[in-house]
């Protein structure tokens, strides 16, 4: 009798790692892998897997995609969806679309065996939670680990966004780059420059890890916002409201990398740049630490409504150092 087939589907290696390692040690499965949804689809037509392991938010053709063309195609797969996407919303979509079970990333092996037993995917000689070998992956590099790190941190920020808001918030796959201080210079001038943007400013550092936190809204969608928020008042002005919205945000982004890495962040008091201080300002002020720096770029947006923001996170180069040391038992 053959093995059952499992394709785990995520565009992060890191993620992908993880999960293999968090797999019942004695499950006897042959074990397939997909970057997208374009590639595991390839793979599921093909009509040979029994377990699908599914991320939501990836580039090409994400996880909903994927789960709406394997119910329209009517594809015998069961789906269980692990993503760092934990907003109540998403949780009930994926359920709709057709997934049998839903775990938070990063997966925990006990609550994933839980789930494989509930569908009746293990025997009693897959029972134990013991981590598989890893010798399916290579090592991971740095900006990939990070990334996932950032891509479950975020999930967690707006879920929290989205219970504030009463909304479904859509979510990218962030962008983690190393800039030259004259890349980042030129990148935040133009913000800076650009009609319509207003950016929140919030410094942050523990464990020896430091950085910028830039929440950068359109102007135009500022009073939609407030509506949304039922906050604008002559009492509370929408500045007001975008500061305390920076706050939050940052806030839960913040925790939710700090709790991966095990440090915890003291943040400065947010400051509206070009009232309080001004990005030439935040560079000169930072240029000592910012010869090379690692940036993060997250774009959220509000489904339903034309109001979306960015947030950049920016480390000191100091920090990835010390970033990659934390991280070095995910990588390796």
């Amino acid at each position: 009798m053959p093995l059952p087939s499992l394709l785990v589907c995520d565009d992060s290696n890191m993620a992908r790692k993880q999960l293999l390692r968090s797999l019942p040690a004695r499950w006897p499965v042959t074990i397939e892998q997909a970057a997208n949804g374009l590639e595991a689809m390839v793979i599921l037509r093909q009509g040979k897997t029994d377990v699908l392991l599914l991320d939501l938010t990836m580039p090409e053709m994400d996880g909903y995609e994927v789960l709406a063309a394997v119910k329209a195609e009517g594809l015998a797969c069961k789906i269980i969806v692990v993503s760092g996407d934990v907003q109540e919303q998403a949780v009930q979509r994926v359920m709709a679309l057709g997934a049998l079970a839903f775990v938070q990333k990063p997966a925990d092996p006990e609550l994933l065996k839980q789930a494989l037993s509930r569908l009746g995917l293990l025997d009693a000689h897959s029972d134990s939670v013991t981590p598989r070998p890893h010798n399916i992956e290579s090592s991971i590099s740095f900006t990939d680990a990070f990334r996932e790190v950032v891509n479950v941190a975020m999930g967690g920020a707006a879920a929290l966004l989205a219970r504030v808001l009463c909304v479904f918030i859509r979510l990218p796959v962030p962008n983690v780059n190393i800039f030259e201080v004259g890349e980042l210079h030129m990148a935040l001038a133009d913000v800076q420059r650009g009609e319509g943007h207003t950016a929140v400013c919030q410094g942050f550092i523990g464990g020896g890890i430091a950085g910028e936190a830039l929440l950068i809204f359109h102007d135009s969608e500022v009073d939609d916002m407030a509506q949304l928020l039922h906050w604008f008042s002559r009492d509370y002005s929408p500045m007001e409201m975008l500061l305390d919205l920076s706050t939050v945000l940052i806030g839960a982004c913040l925790s939710g990398i700090a709790k991966q890495i095990d440090v915890q962040f003291s943040k400065s008091h947010p400051m509206v740049l070009g009232e309080h201080a001004s990005i030439d300002e935040l560079i000169r002020l930072n240029r000592p630490r910012w010869k090379s720096t690692l940036a993060v770029e997250i774009s959220y947006s509000i489904e339903g409504h034309q109001i979306h923001f960015d947030l950049l996170l920016l480390f000191t180069e100091d920090s990835v150092a010390l970033l990659s040391n934390k991280l070095d038992y995910l990588m390796n």
